[in-house]
Parts: structure tokens; sequence; C-alpha cells
């Protein structure tokens, strides 16, 4: 670490030893990283609450801490932020939608509580579309969030505002949200690391109305595999004991069926694979992979069920009024989709995840991880829902995330990290491991950063 560096480009890591050493002081990291958000959230539009006086407060506590020799651990001091999806105790959640104006959370929702417990320092939350249903980021209430990389380009969903104020240098590290990707393809839009954990993993409560059920998991984005680490030490249910694996069988998967993939994300996918073989690692390249097929054609229908059930019981969310005339288009859509569903429908998507999930354990018997690329399109128009051509051939809203929903139907553990750049933008691969090798996940994706480094910043 360079003691010219500016605060904002430290990683959680750096910060701590900085602390531990006396070089600067928690408050003088959030001050560093609020005045970061200030300069570039009017070009991105990623933070969309702040909380300065009760961050500014948490921030004296862990200095005086550090200062006596008494952190809470790695994260004390730590600035973070929190997608909106996720209930921060006096700040107004939103969750993208006008539906909720007023409504401002009791209390932190169980991860959240857990960071804040750790010591972190929450200073604030981020843009999400409304609902967390989209795979890019905007809503009537705050509008689109653009990509540091290029501010008119989408940073992905539904996790957007995280991952474009932690690659902006707003902060190094924020808790997102993954429920068909939405951790891990954003991620990949910004030169990031975005953790899926196993599902049941980080135990959730005081939370939102669950629409995506227990699908959906909480998980971190961060510049380095350690700090993401860090996170899961703290929001997690048991310790991180990562070990490198040797010798890992890897299934290298270049598509998925017939789904077009960029041609450049294609290539730096490939030159991943043949860089993990260099580290000792087996790797075999599948020819034809179709399992995910019935799952990625279902999925969204999850969703749309869980939103028409909450528009039908507003009492879940705290019991306050519910007026869904206040969705906007896409949403009100997808509420009435959701409530003409059939019970044969929604049973054939969990027979199939069930399905997906036994064939995939059989998969894991012959292999230790599965390799693709985190998304199969380059980050669009900032306003616009999905590209809506990938290689030349038109593809639908999910054409770009088909990589994605799989993991979170059968509850494994995944990984975005970088893997390149085409040309400006950031390319990011997908590790997956089988149900609860999220230490093994991480360890490996560890090994592969030591040995490519990624850590950059975009010219804002």
């Amino acid at each position: 670490m360079n003691r010219h560096t500016p605060l904002w480009q430290l990683d959680a890591a750096q910060l701590a030893a900085g602390f531990r050493e006396a070089a600067f002081t928690p408050t003088d990291a959030l001050h560093a990283c609020m005045a970061r958000s200030a300069e570039v959230n009017p070009r991105l539009n990623a933070l969309v609450a702040l909380d300065s006086e009760g961050a500014a407060h948490a921030a004296g506590q862990s200095t005086a801490r550090w200062r006596d020799g008494r952190p809470l651990g790695a994260l004390d001091g730590v600035p973070v932020t929190i997608k909106d999806n996720l209930q921060v105790r006096g700040l107004a959640t939103h969750w993208g939608s006008r539906a909720l104006a007023g409504f401002v959370a009791e209390r932190d929702e169980l991860p959240v509580a857990r960071l804040r417990q750790a010591g972190a320092v929450i200073f604030g939350k981020t843009n999400v579309p409304e609902f967390t249903m989209q795979g890019y980021t905007d809503n009537p209430v705050f509008g689109p969030t653009g990509n540091p990389w290029d501010p008119a380009l989408t940073p992905g969903g539904s996790s957007g505002g995280a991952v474009a104020l932690v690659a902006a240098g707003g902060c190094p590290i924020a808790l997102g949200t993954d429920g068909g990707g939405s951790i891990r393809r954003p991620a990949s839009h910004t030169n990031l690391v975005g953790f899926k954990p196993s599902r049941g993993r980080v135990p959730r409560g005081d939370g939102l109305p669950p629409i995506f059920l227990g699908f959906e998991v909480a998980g971190p984005i961060a510049r380095s595999v350690a700090d993401a680490a860090a996170v899961m030490q703290v929001i997690g249910d048991r310790p991180v004991a990562q070990a490198c694996p040797q010798g890992a069988r890897i299934l290298f998967i270049p598509r998925f069926g017939d789904h077009p993939v960029d041609p450049q994300i294609a290539q730096l996918t490939e030159a991943a694979a043949r860089r993990l073989a260099a580290l000792g690692h087996e790797v075999t390249t599948a020819q034809d992979f179709g399992l995910v097929e019935a799952v990625n054609q279902r999925w969204p229908l999850l969703a749309q069920v869980g939103l028409a059930w909450l528009v039908a019981h507003p009492q879940e969310l705290s019991g306050r009024p519910f007026d869904a005339s206040l969705f906007g288009p896409a949403m009100q859509a997808n509420a009435e989709t959701g409530r003409k569903a059939s019970g044969p429908e929604l049973f054939e998507l969990l027979f199939e995840a069930e399905r997906l999930r036994n064939t995939l354990s059989q998969l894991f018997e012959r292999h230790d991880f599965l390799l693709t690329p985190a998304a199969a399109a380059l980050p669009w128009p900032a306003g616009q829902t999905h590209p809506t051509r990938i290689d030349g051939r038109e593809v639908g809203p999910r054409g770009h995330a088909v990589f994605a929903g799989f993991a979170n139907a059968v509850g494994l553990p995944a990984i975005a990290v970088p893997c390149g750049f085409a040309g400006h933008l950031p390319v990011g691969m997908q590790l997956v491991a089988r149900e609860g090798a999220d230490d093994a996940l991480l360890a490996l994706a560890s090994a592969f950063e030591q040995a490519h480094p990624w850590q950059r910043f975009p010219a804002l």
C-alpha cells in the first residue's frame, strides 16, 4: 500500500491494516469515501439514501476502538453500503417503487445487523430496479444508474447501484442480494467480485416480504476475494475456512444450449479456462450443455407470482397500505402475469428445479467446479431493460442472464470474478461449486486473483 494512495482507493483489508498501524482512522476513511461518493454520484445515480450523522458516530466509535487496541474484527471501521431491498434501521426503504413512499425501517435486517455489530460503518443505500426484478437498474423513484466504466451504459441489476459505487471508489464493499444473478452479473460488468452463497449460508430475518422465497440470498460485492470472504465471516452462519484446492476438476461450459454469447466475452472466458489449467487444475470443456434450459425458461415466474402474492397480502409489508397502481408499467404487468399463473405452472418450475438439483449432484461427482461466462452480453444503454441482440441474434429479456438463475434454483454457491476487458468494458467469469462448498469456491477464486490481479479504477 502506497502511503500516497487516496483512502477511497483502498480495499477493506488495506483500510484495516492502516487502522492497525495508526496511519489513518476510520473517520478519515469515511470522510474519503463519502467525498468520493459525492463526487461520482451525480454521474452514476448509485447512492439513494445517506446516513451521514449515524455513519460519523459509528466511525468515531471505531476510531476509539482501534486507538485502544480493541477492534471488533477485520471490518471494524470499514465504510459499507447496503442495497435498497435490505432494511437499514432509520433509513427509508424504497425497493425502487413509489408504492413504498414514506416507509422507514424500524430495524436492521439480520445480515445488516451483523455487519453493524462487527463495526462496519454503514453510510447509505444503493439503487435497485423496482422490486429488484430486472437485470438493469432503473426505477420510477430515482431513475437509472450508470456504469462507472461508461456512465451511458447500465451496470446491470439488480445490485446495480451497489456495484457502481464500489467500482467508482465510493466504498470498498457493499451488501447485495442475488435472486437470479443480481450480484454476479453486475459485478462482472464493473470489474468486481460478486459472491452468491449457498442457500441458507447467510440467514435472513427482519426484512421485506420474500417474493423470491429462499432462492434469493444476501452476499458481498467487493474489489477482492479476500474482502468478500471477510464479509462472509461476518454475515454467514459459520466461519470461512479457505483452503486452495489442488488439481481441481473444472468443467468449462462456454454456452448454455444454443444461447448466444458475445464473442469478446466468449474469448475472455476461454482464456480464463486456460489460465486455470495453467495453475494445475484439470479443465475439460462441455461441448453441449442444455441441462438448465427448463429452469431458465420458467425462472421469471417465481418473482412474478411472488409480486402478485404481495399485492394480495399488503399486511406482509409491516401492515402498511400498499397501492399497486403506483407500480411502474413493467411491474404492473409482472404482477398481473403472476396473478394469472396457475398452480401447475408454479409446480412445474419447482419440479424442474428439483430435477436439476438431482442432475447437477451427479455432475458434481465428476467435477469440483463449473466455469461459465458470468453474463452473455456486455453492458447496454442505461435506460434499456435488456440487450435485444447478442452476437447478431435476437434475444429476450433474460438472454444476457442465461448463466445465472440455475445456481439460485438449486441453491449452489457461485462467484463472479474479473477476467479481462473487452475494449474499455470489464468482463467477468463465473465459478460455481456444489452446495455447501462456498469456502473451496472462494479459495479457488482467490488463487486465480493472486495469479491474475485485476484491481483498477475507471477514469471518472
